[in-house]
């Protein structure tokens, strides 16, 4: 059997857009239109697929670590209560996790779901770890979509 590596499509919201377009070079909550963009999806049982569009990334150095990380709270501020649901793993190989490869532009899928040892997490937001000899750093964009076919 063989599996056929083709570009899914999602149906996007504005609503559910987590970050647009725009380099990041330090650690920090996503933003949209430069507010940090919290989502609130309520207190059921959510799962989704964030839809990360990677139009630049830094790994000149091979010492740039990225993580982008789905995070939810109970607060909706984000003053407290955060936990980690999904995290994306990009880099240069020499400091990603169990020496993945280098990172390179493109699409990633990454998927999460708002609860965590039975805590329902009604607030979500994308965040960025970013280490590293950073320059420049990663541009991209993250969407929070429905997947079809």
């Amino acid at each position: 059997m063989t599996f056929q590596a083709s570009r899914r499509s999602y149906t996007l919201d504005a609503e559910m857009e987590f970050k647009d377009a725009g380099l990041v070079a330090a650690s920090a909550a996503a933003q949209v239109d430069g507010s940090n963009k919290i989502v609130n999806v309520g207190n059921a049982f959510m799962q989704g697929v964030m839809v990360i569009d990677v139009s630049a990334i830094e790994i000149a150095s091979n010492t740039e670590h990225y993580r982008i990380l789905v995070q939810g709270s109970t607060s909706a501020t984000f003053a407290d209560t955060i936990e980690t649901l999904a995290a994306l793993d990009l880099g240069a190989t020499e400091v990603r996790d169990g020496g993945a490869q280098d990172s390179t532009t493109g699409r990633y899928e990454l998927p999460f779901m708002n609860v965590q040892n039975g805590v329902v997490y009604p607030y979500l937001r994308v965040y960025t770890f970013v280490a590293g000899d950073i320059a420049t750093g990663i541009n991209y964009t993250a969407n929070a979509g429905v997947l079809h076919g």
